[in-house]
């Protein structure tokens, strides 16, 4: 059985991301306005069309049938009329009169080349949150503190006694002394707490989305920002933590607000570097709504150089990543970050 997305994509390097990646269906920037009266999908400039013709096309969403459609691979088929078409399509006052055809507005897919499958393999769904220790299946779990944590039990608590049993090893090999009253439960605590630390490593996008998938006629920019982030340093084994912001252009698809913020949350709760958790976030958004483009921002502070090493409190890293219209279109990006920037 194939490994599940979100396992997939934790375990890709930035490079295995941006190589799974397929833009090559987006409007470049050269072809691309942001005006307002524009569609920010639109790519009848491509077609030969005048500007004008493109404003009027953009209210309408129509396009006369001369134009070719592009498929997820970046190739164009072009319509059997011909570039001639479109004198025939027009009369003399430059009135459509050929029979439109709905226009499709180019989305951010995912390269299916057995990196990450367009469709998973059916795996067992995950219990429905939230669950205590009278959910049936979860009479004899002790790990409830958090009601948002999707496990499949027995897994987590089974890590319980060896986790602990590691804690108390440390704890000798510092030189303490596990049997003395303060420390006498410290081990389970620290088993518990690592594991509520890495949580994310038993949630999945699908479950975590519950199909907050809505179909809306909306193109214009939508920003979560200042998304609260906590994380572990994968090299040290300390937290860092931050906020991250992300914008999203649909597709005549949203993502409920919250699922953002749960998206976070995935691939922040396990060990991790800040690069590549921006773009875990961004490839995840544009698996869930197959967006013109996604934008994420996140700034953190690292505890691994403010409290050992270089000891720089006051330093912050932040990491960008960019997809689609957001790469492509500077006054797209600059919007973004604008919004992003601004109290």
């Amino acid at each position: 059985m194939s490994m599940n997305f979100t396992r997939q994509l934790s375990e890709m390097s930035a490079s295995e991301l941006n190589d799974a990646i397929d833009d090559t269906n987006f409007p470049q920037a050269h072809i691309l306005s942001r005006g307002r009266n524009n569609s920010v999908c639109s790519t009848s400039s491509a077609s030969g069309i005048t500007p004008l013709m493109d404003r009027t096309l953009s209210q309408t969403d129509e396009v006369p049938n001369v134009v070719g459609t592009t498929t997820a691979s970046g190739n164009v088929n072009s319509a059997s009329a011909g570039v001639g078409a479109v004198g025939n399509a027009l009369s003399n006052d430059g009135v459509i009169t050929s029979p439109p055809v709905a226009f499709t507005r180019p989305k951010l897919m995912l390269k299916t080349n057995g990196i990450i499958p367009e469709h998973e393999a059916e795996t067992p769904m995950t219990p429905k949150t939230p669950r205590t220790s009278t959910t049936p299946g979860h009479e004899h779990c002790t790990f409830h503190h958090d009601l948002e944590l999707d496990h499949k039990p027995p897994t987590r608590e089974a890590l319980l006694p060896e986790l602990s049993r590691s804690y108390r090893l440390l704890l000798s090999g510092l030189g303490e002394n596990p049997e003395r009253q303060g420390l006498l439960k410290t081990p389970e605590r620290a088993a518990k707490a690592m594991l509520f630390f890495t949580k994310g490593y038993d949630q999945n996008l699908e479950d975590v989305l519950n199909g907050a998938v809505f179909d809306e006629d909306h193109d214009e920019m939508v920003v979560v920002k200042d998304i609260e982030m906590f994380s572990m340093c994968e090299h040290h084994m300390v937290p860092f933590y931050g906020k991250v912001s992300i914008g999203y252009l649909p597709c005549n698809k949203i993502l409920g607000l919250s699922k953002l913020a749960r998206i976070v949350e995935i691939f922040s709760r396990r060990l991790q570097v800040q690069e590549r958790l921006t773009k875990q976030i961004a490839v995840a958004v544009t698996h869930a709504v197959q967006p013109a483009g996604v934008a994420v921002v996140i700034e953190g502070v690292h505890m691994c150089m403010v409290m050992r090493g270089v000891q720089k409190i006051n330093s912050k890293t932040v990491t960008s990543t960019m997809l689609g219209v957001f790469r492509d279109d500077p006054k797209t990006r600059e919007e973004f970050l604008n919004l992003v920037t601004s109290k």
